[in-house]
């Protein structure tokens, strides 16, 4: 059973860093992309981050580019997202998203897999 586990988040000041780090375990034939997704209360779930699986291609919401910094590590199944100069905009559930084949051969269509969401809150 795939799972993905997610690390990394907490409490921090406004101006100051944060790495959210997202492994995937289980029985995985493929991994296609790996992202961050994070939603407030009352708001829908929005893209902050997604990296193709060898780290060729990034996609970042506007409101991420400058600032955070995802990255991949293929081997580990392990997806990063480094978070610099936060503000309390930031506040919310991060997730953490897999598009992958399950399983241990290439018949299995490609499916989406989420975390539990992590809290990251920005507040002096």
């Amino acid at each position: 059973q795939v799972q993905l586990l997610e690390s990394g988040g907490g409490l921090v000041q406004p101006g100051g860093s944060l790495t959210l780090s997202c492994t995937a375990s289980g029985t995985i034939f493929s991994i296609y992309d790996m992202g961050w997704y994070r939603q407030t209360p009352g708001k829908q779930r929005e893209l902050v981050a997604t990296i193709t699986s060898r780290g060729r291609a990034t996609n970042y919401a506007d409101s991420a580019k400058g600032r955070f910094t995802i990255s991949i590590d293929n081997t580990e199944r392990t997806v990063s997202l480094q978070m610099n100069d936060l503000t309390p905009e930031d506040t919310a559930v991060y997730y953490c998203s897999a598009d992958l084949i399950p399983g241990s051969t290439s018949w299995a269509p490609n499916q989406d897999y989420w975390g539990q969401g992590i809290q990251v809150t920005v507040s002096s």
